[in-house]
């Protein structure tokens, strides 16, 4: 397969502060289809319960390195990244450790730019960058935030949807003028959808109308296979190739390149 590359890649955070919306299984399966079409992709594991790393069949205990010693011992990033089981995807993992990376960068001089600064040598190499965020606004997931050129935050078609994307929106708002003014939303991406459901769909629609073209056409279903794959190792991709989880992070990973290839034509 040939890689197309980009001159400077783009960072992609995936958050929201709301547990089990489904960030990892996003960040897991959009790097697999992104890669998948040509684009050459490296996942951070920015959660210190490390599920994107395991996801990928990676004992986070056998790495010689993780994103914790490159923010807190400033080891360097390049060279840190592990290859995957998907050709053109690669990974830097994470440890429980970086629980504890919070408190150390805390007296840190710029600690919210920490990641920024590490991931300034990475940029040229690939074409897409993303961030799995720990569900917490914490100083990790503000230093992912002023790292990135975009944010993904996937919305659970379920009742308080809506509420927990409040928060977010509001660092975002506070991290833009102080830390980093080009971060721009990507999309909400809805996601564990159940078309046969009236709540879901219902869902939908108060997105569409709060966001309008911030929504993502692409929906994640609620999908069995997409539940299974992790605990093989594997993106849904390579588990199950025709399962609607796989096909549906191909139909985001193709909205996503189609809406970035569009800005770049403007530019010019």
């Amino acid at each position: 397969m040939k890689f197309e590359m980009n001159k400077m890649g783009k960072i992609i955070a995936i958050a929201n502060q709301k547990g089990g919306v489904g960030k990892t299984t996003t960040t897991i399966n959009l790097g697999a289809s992104l890669a998948a079409e040509g684009k050459k992709t490296l996942i951070i594991d920015a959660d210190p319960q490390a599920n994107a790393t395991s996801g990928y069949g990676i004992n986070p205990q056998e790495m010689n390195s993780s994103i914790y010693e490159c923010l807190v011992d400033d080891y360097p990033i390049r060279g840190s990244q592990i290859s995957t089981c998907v050709k053109g995807l690669d990974l830097i993992g994470s440890r429980i450790d970086l629980a504890g990376a919070e408190i150390e960068l805390i007296n840190r001089p710029n600690r919210e730019r920490v990641m920024a600064n590490a991931l300034k040598d990475l940029k040229e190499e690939y074409d897409y960058i993303l961030i799995d965020c720990s569900p917490s606004l914490g100083l990790i997931t503000v230093n992912a935030l002023t790292a990135a050129d975009s944010v993904i935050i996937p919305v659970q078609a379920e009742y308080f949807a809506l509420e927990g994307i409040t928060k977010l929106i509001n660092t975002i708002r506070i991290i833009k003028p102080k830390l980093n003014p080009g971060l721009e939303i990507e999309g909400f991406l809805l996601t564990m959808y159940d078309a046969r459901l009236r709540l879901a769909n219902q869902i939908y629609e108060e997105l569409k109308g709060h966001f309008g073209k911030m929504v993502f056409d692409t929906v994640i279903p609620r999908n069995i296979r997409l539940s299974e794959a992790p605990s093989h190792g594997l993106p849904a991709l390579l588990y199950d190739p025709e399962s609607r989880g796989a096909t549906s992070h191909i139909n985001l990973a193709k909205e996503i390149i189609a809406k970035n290839n569009k800005r770049q034509t403007k530019r010019k």
